[in-house]
């Protein structure tokens, strides 16, 4: 039988912010469908590499529900096994984006990030605009591996870097994703057994369900008599970030005979295409050449097409 969206419309593609105030818990819970659709949709991924895109989607929405981003926060995985690279990216405007990388060659995409390799690296990275209006602020958190699931990794990272008790549900399969973030609240709040309780109502939680009730059935059903109160609710939706201003600084970061070079390589014209939406932009020999009659200072460098 075809699988259906079963998410109430208004419900889809949405972060919502929840306090369950009794038991001193905060929560996010963010719910992906026409999101994850386009971004599915722009590349074909092993089934083990897309769900954990998807999940690694709706953990960077979840966590701007509670940390200050400005700009935008990032969720990067590199590994040195078939899985290469998966990154996903949530904007302040609630706009995401995300890719992975498989190295078919080297064998089966595995759902247990400690199959990714010696030296893999999973990073939380926030990025605000200065006051100044230069070079962004960053601050990155890395993630340690000993957990099988980005879920578990996540947890131990805000448990141990963080100091926040945190419960994390990820689920991601064809046509949805969601999620489901508890932290606890900074301080002495809540009573004695609060987080103890929410704690054992979360672990009832199925991935099925996550992914199919609405946010209103979820907070009720699970933590209705503890008296949840939502916070806020914001949209989201798929965008990508790159412009030809941005392509244009990852070429000064080249240098000019490289970036000639490629020009040269391609017959007179180099096209440059972003691995996230496909939008491909064109620089032939004089347009490289005026480019760098503006001064690098002038421009931001990303080592990448973003």
């Amino acid at each position: 039988m075809p699988q259906t969206d079963t998410a109430p419309v208004g419900d889809r593609d949405q972060l919502t912010r929840f306090l369950i105030e009794t038991a001193g818990v905060r929560g996010v819970r963010v719910h992906l469908a026409d999101t994850w659709t386009q971004v599915r949709e722009r590349a074909e991924y092993p089934q083990a590499a897309a769900e954990l895109l998807g999940e690694a989607l709706v953990a960077a929405a979840a966590f701007t529900g509670h940390a200050k981003v400005d700009g935008r926060l990032s969720v990067q995985l590199r590994g040195h096994g078939a899985l290469r690279t998966l990154f996903a990216e949530c904007t302040a405007a609630g706009t995401l984006r995300g890719i992975a990388q498989v190295d078919e060659e080297a064998g089966t995409v595995s759902r247990d990030l400690r199959d990714l390799g010696e030296g893999a690296l999973l990073a939380i990275t926030i990025e605000n605009p200065s006051l100044d209006g230069r070079e962004p602020m960053r601050y990155q958190g890395l993630v340690s591996l000993e957990s099988d699931s980005l879920a578990g990794a996540f947890e131990d990272y805000f448990r141990q870097s963080e100091q926040l008790p945190t419960r994390l549900l990820l689920a991601a399969d064809e046509r949805q994703a969601a999620g489901l973030m508890l932290q606890k609240l900074p301080g002495d709040h809540g009573d004695d057994d609060g987080w103890s309780r929410v704690g054992a109502l979360f672990d009832t939680l199925t991935t099925r369900e996550l992914l199919e009730w609405s946010a209103d059935d979820l907070l009720t059903r699970l933590f209705h008599e503890d008296g949840v109160q939502v916070l806020g609710q914001k949209p989201l939706r798929f965008a990508c970030s790159c412009s030809r201003e941005r392509v244009e600084s990852m070429l000064v970061s080249l240098g000019q005979v490289e970036a000639e070079a490629a020009v040269e390589a391609a017959g007179g014209a180099a096209e440059i295409r972003c691995e996230f939406c496909g939008q491909s932009y064109r620089f032939d020999a004089e347009e490289i050449a005026s480019l760098f009659t503006v001064a690098t200072t002038e421009l931001a460098a990303p080592d990448r097409v973003q």
